[in-house]
C-alpha cells in the first residue's frame, strides 16, 4: 500500500510516504499500551483538558487544516471547513460528557440480598482505528474522542490517500496536551492489521470502510477474539411523499446527493418519490442538479468537487456501465465538468426493476437512482429492498405520517423532512450490511470499555 498525497484536482503527485516497518508497529504497540497504565487512572477532569484544547487548536487553525484535506482528497474548501469545526464539536462534546455518560450505575435488583449492585464502565486497552478517506478529521475525532475519554488509547491506520490528513491529528494531540503515544497514526501495511489485532494490549477494532473491507477486518478480529465495530457502506433511501413542499425537498435531494460529490456513505442515493408528484419532481430534480458548478474545490463558487482520485471515477464509470447491462437507462443531467481534474458529470438511473442486480449497488459519487413508488406502502417496500441500512430520509407536509413511514424502514437511522445528516450529539450507525454498533454520544463510548458488575453482598445471604 502506498500512502501519497496526490491532488485530485491536478492530479499531481505531491509527497509519498514509506509503510511503517515491523518494528515501528511494535514500538507503537508497546508505548501506547504503556501510556493506557496511567491514562487509564487519568481524571475525567484531566482528559476533558486535552479534548477540549483539540477542540481549541480546530477552530484556530481552520484554515490550515481545511485547505490540507482539499489538497489530499478534493473535497471543497467551504466543506472541508464545516468538517473541521464538526471535529471540533465532537472533542468539545465528550470533555463536557464524558464523565456523566460513563458514571457507575446503581442497578435496581428484585431482592435487597441480591446486594447492592452497581455497573461501573472501565478502559480496557488500545483501540485499533481504521478509518477512510472521504472524511479525513471527522472519521478520526468520531472515534478518538470518545475512546481518549474513556481512557483508552488509540492506534490509527488511515486511507492511503490521505496520509497527511492522518499526520496532522498526530500533531494535534501533542499539542493539545495528550501523552506521546497515547494517539498515533500508523502508515501500517496490510499485514500490519493482523499483527495489531492478535496483541492481547489490543481491546478491539472501529472501522469505517466499504462492506468488502468490513468482511476481511471483522474476520481478523473475530479470529483474535477481538471485539469489531463496522461503520460500512450505505444506499439511503430519500423517500418523497405525494405533501412534501416540493421546491424545498428538491434542493435538500440535490445537495444530499452530491454533498462531498456523493462520496458519503449516507448520501440520498436512492430518490423514491410519489407518483403523484413524480414528473414535477424529476424536472425540478434535473434543473437543481445542472445548476451545480464543478470546479476548483479552492473555489467559493464551486459546489461539486472533483471524486478522490481518478481510479474513483474510473471505477464509478466501470460500475455505471454495467448497471446499463442489467437493463438500467442511464442520463447525463449535469453541466460539463472540467477535463483536469477527478470529475464525475452527474447521472440519473431508472429501469432498476426487481431483475436488476444494480438496484442493491452503492454509487459511491454523484449517481442518483430513481423509483416511482405508487403509494406510502411501496414506497417503504422500494426503501427496504436493500442489502444496506445505514440512513435513509422521509419529507412530507405531516411529520406524523413521516416518523409513521420512517418507523418501517429498516436502517440504523431514519430523519423526516431532513437529509441523514452527522452531528456531534447524534448517534452514527446501521445494520445489515451497513454494519453494526454506534459512535458518538453515549452509545459509541461505550462500545470498548468493560462493563463491569459490583455487587456487595450480605455474607450471610442465602445462594
Amino acid at each position: 500500500m502506498a500512502y501519497a498525497t496526490t491532488n485530485p484536482y491536478t492530479g499531481e503527485t505531491l509527497e509519498t510516504f514509506p509503510n511503517a516497518t515491523d518494528q515501528e508497529v511494535q514500538a507503537a504497540l508497546t508505548e501506547a499500551y504503556d501510556v493506557f497504565k496511567t491514562w487509564r487512572h487519568t481524571s475525567f477532569a484531566e482528559r476533558a483538558k486535552v479534548m477540549t484544547a483539540a477542540g481549541r487548536i480546530l477552530r484556530r487553525d481552520i484554515d490550515k487544516y481545511a485547505r490540507l484535506a482539499t489538497l489530499e482528497m478534493g473535497k471543497t474548501f467551504a466543506e472541508a471547513k464545516a468538517e473541521t469545526i464538526l471535529s471540533a464539536e465532537i472533542f468539545e462534546y465528550y470533555a463536557t460528557h464524558a464523565e456523566r455518560l460513563l458514571a457507575p450505575e446503581k442497578l435496581p435488583v428484585a431482592d435487597p440480598k441480591e446486594g447492592d449492585a452497581i455497573l461501573i464502565h472501565q478502559p480496557q486497552g488500545i483501540v485499533f482505528a481504521i478509518e477512510p478517506w472521504n472524511f479525513p478529521y471527522y472519521q478520526i475525532a468520531r472515534i478518538i474522542a470518545p475512546q481518549l475519554s474513556a481512557g483508552n488509547t488509540v492506534l490509527l491506520k488511515h486511507a492511503s490517500n490521505v496520509p497527511q490528513c492522518a499526520a496532522a491529528f498526530d500533531s494535534l494531540m501533542a499539542e493539545a496536551g495528550l501523552p506521546k503515544g497515547g494517539f498515533r497514526n500508523l502508515y501500517a501495511a496490510r499485514h500490519h492489521t493482523e499483527m495489531i489485532l492478535s496483541d492481547p494490549r489490543v481491546c478491539g477494532v472501529a472501522l469505517t470502510g466499504s462492506e468488502g473491507a468490513g468482511t476481511i477486518i471483522a474476520g481478523v478480529a473475530a479470529k483474535a477474539l477481538k471485539k469489531s465495530t463496522m461503520e460500512l457502506g450505505g444506499s439511503d433511501a430519500f423517500i418523497v411523499l405525494d405533501d412534501a413542499d416540493l421546491e424545498k425537498t428538491v434542493k435538500w435531494a440535490v445537495f444530499g446527493r452530491h454533498w462531498n460529490a456523493g462520496q458519503v456513505c449516507v448520501s440520498a442515493k436512492r430518490l423514491i418519490v410519489a407518483d403523484a408528484i413524480y414528473d414535477k419532481f424529476v424536472e425540478l430534480y434535473k434543473k437543481g442538479v445542472a445548476e451545480l458548478k464543478a470546479g476548483d474545490p479552492m473555489d467559493p463558487s464551486t459546489t461539486l468537487a472533483p471524486l478522490s482520485s481518478q481510479k474513483a471515477a474510473d471505477d464509478l464509470m466501470a460500475q455505471v456501465e454495467e448497471a446499463k447491462k442489467h437493463g438500467a437507462v442511464v442520463e447525463t443531467i449535469g453541466a460539463p465538468v472540467p477535463n483536469k481534474g477527478a470529475f464525475f458529470r452527474p447521472m440519473l438511473m431508472t429501469n432498476l426493476h426487481k431483475d436488476n442486480e444494480a438496484r442493491h449497488w452503492e454509487f459511491f459519487g454523484p449517481v442518483t437512482q430513481l423509483y416511482r413508488a405508487k403509494d406510502d406502502a411501496d414506497a417503504i417496500r422500494i426503501a427496504n429492498d436493500s442489502p444496506y441500512g445505514l440512513g435513509g430520509a422521509v419529507f412530507t407536509r405531516d411529520t406524523q405520517r413521516g416518523v409513521k413511514v420512517a418507523e418501517q424502514i429498516y436502517t440504523g437511522m431514519v430523519y423526516v423532512n431532513h437529509p441523514t445528516m452527522v452531528k456531534a450529539d447524534l448517534p452514527f450507525g446501521g445494520v445489515a450490511r451497513s454494519g453494526y454498533g454506534r459512535e458518538l454520544i453515549g452509545l459509541g463510548i461505550k462500545e470498548f470499555v468493560n462493563h463491569k458488575l459490583i455487587d456487595v453482598v450480605d455474607i450471610d445471604a442465602p445462594f
